[in-house]
């Protein structure tokens, strides 16, 4: 029997490619997304397996409306929704506009994953899992991404201490420089290119599969013993000991 799996921001990108790997698998997945044609569309090309229902993530009205449609028991929550809001908005030109450029990053890329992740709790089934996405950002700094990122990761460590007893694991994957995802907006020069594909021991970018094989493995019977870490996909851009 398949699994119940929820993506936040699963319209583009990675979150896009985790429902297409679980749904593949036979689970049925619920997508989320702030852009509700972008969302429907993306349910639409992946098949009767996936439902998809508009939520702002950050929003917690919006995302206490999500209720209603989640299913019984949770297997599986991915936590994908957020992104570098700071490549939407002008140079901050005073430190009211610096405040909400700053808050804006970790409504996206923590608070959301707080929220999704609290709504759920309860339902959230024994042997299931909370799985994060994260950024190579987290160690290498990115301003107030890279900030909210790193948070995220600790954030992830109590979150695995209160699920562990229930059964559950809470793991954070880690992506590097990633073709064929929103994040850069179409403003990533063939040059800064060249140099992210240079960092890695690969030779080559990762795709948003990569990570959605991650976050699979990390969803699986065999990782049950892995929890509270962080998983760095990143072709060797920033090693770890």
């Amino acid at each position: 029997m398949g699994r119940e799996v929820v993506v936040t921001g699963g319209g583009t990108g990675i979150g896009y490619a985790v429902a297409a790997r679980f749904a593949q698998q036979g689970d049925a997945v619920l997508i989320t997304g702030r852009r509700p044609d972008r969302v429907r569309a993306a349910a639409e090309r992946l098949g009767p397996a996936v439902r998809a229902v508009a939520c702002d993530a950050t929003d917690p009205a919006a995302v206490q409306a999500l209720q209603p449609s989640l299913p019984a028991s949770v297997d599986v929550l991915v936590n994908n929704a957020g992104g570098n809001i700071e490549f939407d908005r002008p140079e901050p030109a005073d430190l009211a506009e610096l405040a909400a450029s700053w808050r804006a990053n970790l409504d996206a890329n923590l608070v959301s994953a707080v929220l999704m992740t609290a709504l759920v709790a309860d339902r959230l089934a024994a042997g299931g899992s909370v799985i994060s996405v994260g950024s190579i950002a987290a160690d290498k700094g990115a301003g107030s991404y890279g900030a909210a990122k790193a948070a995220l990761a600790s954030w992830n460590i109590s979150l695995a201490g209160e699920l562990g007893p229930r059964g559950i694991t809470a793991n954070v994957v880690a992506p590097g420089y990633t073709a064929g995802t929103e994040y850069f907006r179409d403003r990533l020069t063939g040059t800064r290119r060249q140099h992210l594909v240079a960092a890695t021991s690969t030779g080559q970018a990762g795709r948003p599969g990569d990570i959605a094989g991650a976050v699979f493995f990390l969803a699986s019977g065999d990782a049950r013993q892995i929890t509270g870490q962080v998983l760095p996909v990143n072709g060797g851009a920033w090693p770890t000991r």
